[in-house]
């Protein structure tokens, strides 16, 4: 996962925004391939091209219920002059041996049933009157209820082309044809198509596992009643999902005390079962800021590369980060600042990218573009910081929602944008064309 260590700065220098990035793009690395059952693969990113092996469909096929025939058969059938066909029996799908269809006879065929020899076309069951003898029918009756209709004879009272409703062998993919490229994330159309050419475990990297954990004594669970000086604890929740969001397989541990031995030990507990660990909280200069206390020194007794580096970077919100591995694999811990609005940009900006590269894909981040700014003021942005502020994007235009305060959580859950002010500017006027970051 981690081909070196994070590397580290003296305690004033201020990161930028793009350094820190390239600092955690530089050590974390894909997870290892492995092979996995179909279901179990979903989500998960494919390592190698897939070829077909078979041909889809892999035979001629009926695409409708009807009777097999031979065009000349049928050529100038009409109501008033229909075509009276021997009925020769029953095509079904999955019918290993085919009836033969000589001329003057029809083969009573079903969808996906294989086209059987000497049939050249199929007329649906809608243009002949059912083997009934009493005009067209509307549809076809189960043998079982209506054993007749598989001998006799049928009316048909239109003609049909040459293959006109057969599905070719091989138009779909052909055998040799490349089905899926390496890279390709599995959803469920993609699966499926590894199913219908036969393939039922593929190589992929797996859906890496992540390990949120929020810090602070006045954290509380949701339903829980809030004592004096107490909050909710929404940051483990709103990371946990955009870990699954991202397509992690997310692991939520509740609110951990500001008690570095607790935090510590509660970190190296989770480390069994985490690719990337998450914390939210405890990196600032605060007196209780015990992410930074407890983690500090961890690459004094693990082995030689691992340590977890504190930061200061030139962004608003987000400014205390930390970045490094832990533990004997060296797995990757980032950890973030605890305020909501800086835990939640700062994991769509770092968190997110170091979640799809470990998955082994080549574009990890949001998609961004260009968008006229609606607002009633200019916007202000502090000298020599990239702010990122929440926005509704919308047809090229992108409107800012609440303030620059990093602890506005309602203004945060109606946004589906950041808006990006550069470090060298300090206001953005209504009207001026922005960069914009799309969540959604």
């Amino acid at each position: 996962m981690s081909s070196a260590a994070p590397r580290t700065a003296g305690q004033d220098h201020l990161w930028s925004v793009d350094e820190h990035l390239e600092d955690i793009l530089a050590t974390v690395r894909p997870l290892e391939p492995i092979e996995l059952q179909l279901l179990d693969a979903q989500g998960c990113v494919l390592v190698d091209d897939v070829t077909v092996p078979v041909s889809l469909p892999p035979f001629d096929n009926s695409s409708m219920d009807g009777y097999a025939v031979r065009v000349a058969d049928v050529a100038g059938a009409s109501e008033e002059f229909p075509a009276s066909l021997e009925v020769v029996g029953d095509v079904a799908a999955g019918q290993a041996e085919l009836l033969q269809v000589g001329p003057g006879q029809a083969a009573r065929i079903m969808t996906g049933a294989p086209l059987p020899p000497g049939a050249e076309t199929v007329v649906p069951v809608e243009w002949t009157d059912g083997g009934l003898g009493e005009g067209p029918v509307t549809g076809m009756r189960a043998r079982s209820l209506a054993p007749e209709g598989a001998d006799g004879h049928v009316q048909v009272y239109r003609p049909a082309e040459a293959r006109a409703h057969v599905r070719a062998k091989g138009s779909d993919v052909k055998a040799g044809d490349r089905a899926l490229e390496a890279g390709t994330v599995l959803g469920p159309p993609q699966i499926a198509l590894l199913a219908a050419i036969g393939r039922g475990t593929v190589r992929v990297h797996p859906r890496p596992r992540v390990v949120v954990m929020s810090t602070g004594s006045e954290l509380v669970q949701p339903d829980e009643d809030l004592g004096n000086g107490q909050i909710y604890d929404s940051n483990s929740f709103a990371l946990t999902a955009a870990a699954r969001d991202a397509g992690a397989i997310a692991y939520r541990v509740g609110a951990v005390a500001d008690e570095a031995e607790t935090l510590r030990s509660t970190i190296e507990d989770q480390l069994v079962r985490a690719d990337l660990m998450v914390t939210t909280g405890g990196v600032s200069v605060g007196a209780y800021d015990v992410v930074k206390e407890a983690l500090s020194y961890v690459g004094d007794e693990d082995e030689a590369g691992s340590g977890i580096d504190f930061r200061k970077l030139a962004m608003q919100p987000g400014k205390p980060q930390g970045f490094g591995s832990i533990g004997p694999d060296h797995t990757p811990l980032l950890a973030l600042p605890g305020n909501p609005v800086s835990s939640y940009v700062s994991f769509e900006l770092f968190v997110r990218p170091a979640i799809r590269t470990l998955m082994g894909l080549d574009d990890v981040h949001r998609p961004r573009t260009r968008a006229t700014l609606t607002a009633d003021k200019a916007l202000t942005s502090p000298k020599g910081r990239r702010q990122f502020l929440r926005g509704t994007y919308d047809d090229g235009k992108v409107t800012p929602v609440g303030g620059a305060g990093s602890h506005l959580v309602a203004a945060l859950a109606h946004a589906d944008a950041l808006i990006v002010v550069p470090e060298d500017v300090e206001s953005v006027e209504p009207g001026s064309e922005v960069e914009v970051v799309l969540l959604g």
